[in-house]
């Protein structure tokens, strides 16, 4: 309604003005007529009241010509006239001159638009707009919040400049902060259209276009799709931020409801299945351009960094090779992810991922042991000969070296190393063998493996990460391994040729012993924190292996809430 007020009128113009010797024909030769209905119309005409207006109609018409063969002189004249005025009036003086050459205008300017808005609102509400300072020092509306007050009463529009708040004029965004501010519940606004707008629609209109509102501006490109934020963000810790209350705070692996991209710098989005309102956040690439000139070492603080990736500021040349797809990928900044909610379904392999001695081929068993008909695994290939008694297809697939390589170099291996010479691998067929059973494929690969995984719907993976936990923890584990296997650490020393130095080596040994495996332990705790600032963009769950039945207990109840409960999966396993 407000736009349908706003809207220029077209410009009028009589189709002629000298009605009233036309009326007096008229009457003359009804009055002759024998037909009533003629006789009854000139009656009608000789009425002194309908004479006045057809004469005021002739008068008006003959001012309204005045009007528009001479635009510019009315305009000036008129006591509504200021700066915005005077400056569309010289612009317009030209362009009739050298476009027109002097000829009547097509069309008339368009009115200046000065509007007064009234707002109701709540005190503890923000309007939902932010401002800035123009290049002409106008205070104009820089975006709308959507969902916000102002974008549901719809009367302001980027690009309005706000000239007063509730009648003191304001200049600068410090000041419409504290008219806003003092203002209890009703806040009125005094709205006027920019210079640069104006001066466009006076372009278009000497030009015979027609612009609605006075104003060209794009709406913004409004949409509804769905991204899972990869980092923690906090807007009262951005610098950069135009308005740190409207921000909206996340946390990784939150799934936000995009609504608005037209700003390159900063989106406007809201979490999804929420009620709460549109906030801004830092746009994909804001916050690459930001992660690009932030050190590793705060970035691990930051938690949403290149993972160890070393930033230099010179710029060096380097060819991209496949073999080094891996360190190419550790600068691979996954900010958000575009996902879809899809009804309940489950996965097609469950991937167990951690650091060595943590317990993931035990689980992987266990789960496997527990439902055959649900869970299966996939045998390793290699190239080493079979040994005695081994069959293909028992622990291995045997295959020729040259075979593994031109598979290798074919992509067909998930993951794939050399020990004493020989090859082994995981055959990406196996896996589909295991997923053409109707069973979920239960995998405990390498962590840089988890790429290939997913990005591809044919395998849909649901990734747990299995983390160390406390030194105490992670001794019983590891002590665990090792009844299990029978195998102990063995230092060896040379022997000492005196008896009475057996008790104190006996002392140093264990001493020794005891320091390696603390050693060890440290460095496992580091590994698994480290693999999960780096992969947390692909896990789907994280537990701290403290007790193992209560770690197979979380395994299996989240697989099973898979069956029952929707989930946001990235859009390309869908589309």
């Amino acid at each position: 309604i407000q736009d349908k007020l706003e809207e220029a009128p077209a410009p009028l113009r009589p189709v002629r003005v000298d009605n009233a010797p036309l009326l007096k024909e008229v009457i003359d030769r009804c009055s002759l007529s024998r037909n009533p209905h003629a006789r009854e119309l000139a009656r009608i005409f000789r009425y002194p009241h309908f004479r006045a207006l057809i004469e005021a109609h002739d008068e008006i018409g003959e001012t309204q010509l005045e009007k528009l063969k001479h635009p510019i002189a009315s305009a000036s004249s008129s006591p509504g006239g200021n700066s915005h005025s005077q400056q569309l009036n010289s612009l317009t003086s030209a362009s009739d001159t050298d476009a027109n050459d002097g000829t009547e205008l097509a069309t008339t300017m368009p009115g200046e638009t000065i509007k007064m808005v009234g707002i109701r609102r709540n005190p503890d509400e923000p309007l939902g707009l932010t401002v800035e300072v123009d290049d002409h020092n106008q205070l104009v509306v820089a975006r709308i919040i959507a969902g916000g007050m102002i974008d549901r009463q719809g009367l302001l529009h980027p690009g309005d400049v706000i000239l007063e708040v509730n009648g003191v004029p304001v200049t600068t965004p410090e000041e419409l902060q504290g008219e806003i501010s003092v203002a209890k519940e009703s806040v009125t606004l005094k709205i006027g259209p920019s210079i640069e707008e104006e001066m466009k629609s006076a372009r278009i209109t000497m030009a015979g276009g027609q612009v609605k509102n006075g104003r060209n501006l794009d709406s913004g490109k409004k949409l509804t799709c769905y991204m899972r934020a990869l980092f923690d963000y906090d807007p009262s810790e951005d610098n950069l931020l135009p308005c740190k209350e409207i921000g909206l705070s996340f946390m990784r692996g939150d799934i936000l409801q995009i609504i608005n991209v037209k700003d390159p710098n900063w989106w406007q989005a809201k979490h999804a299945g929420e009620d709460g309102p549109t906030g801004l956040i830092p746009s994909q690439e804001l916050e690459e351009r930001r992660q690009a000139y932030v050190p590793p070492e705060a970035d691990f603080v930051h938690k949403i960094g290149i993972c160890g990736t070393r930033i230099s500021k010179k710029k060096r040349k380097i060819l991209y090779k496949t073999k080094q797809n891996g360190e190419f990928d550790k600068a691979d900044l996954m900010l958000y992810e575009e996902v879809t909610k899809m009804p309940p379904f489950k996965r097609k392999t469950l991937v167990l991922i951690g650091v060595a001695g943590v317990g993931r081929r035990t689980l992987k068993n266990r789960l496997i042991n527990s439902d055959p008909d649900k869970f299966g695994s996939v045998l390793p290939h290699t190239s080493r000969q079979p040994r005695p008694l081994e069959e293909s297809g028992k622990a291995y697939w045997f295959s020729d070296r040259e075979d593994m390589e031109q598979e290798i170099r074919e992509n067909k291996f998930l993951e794939f190393g050399e020990h004493n010479g020989n090859l082994y691998g995981t055959h990406l067929d196996s896996i589909r063998d295991v997923i053409r059973q109707g069973k979920m494929c239960v995998l405990d690969c390498s962590p840089a493996a988890l790429k290939i995984l997913h990005n591809s719907p044919e395998f849909m993976p649901f990734v747990v990460f299995i983390a160390a936990p406390g030194m105490e923890q992670l001794k019983l584990l590891y002590s665990e391994r090792r009844s299990a296997s029978g195998s102990t650490r063995n230092l060896h020393f040379d022997r000492q040729s005196s008896i009475r130095f057996s008790s104190r080596r006996a002392k140093t040994l264990e001493s020794l012993a005891s320091l390696y495996e603390d050693d060890d332990l440290i460095s496992a705790v580091e590994e698994s924190a480290l693999l999960q600032r780096k992969y947390d963009k692909y896990l789907d769950m994280v537990i701290v292996n403290e007790d193992f039945d209560d770690t197979f207990r979380q395994v299996t109840e989240a697989l099973e809430q898979l069956s029952h409960e929707h989930q946001w999966v990235p859009v390309n396993w869908i589309y």
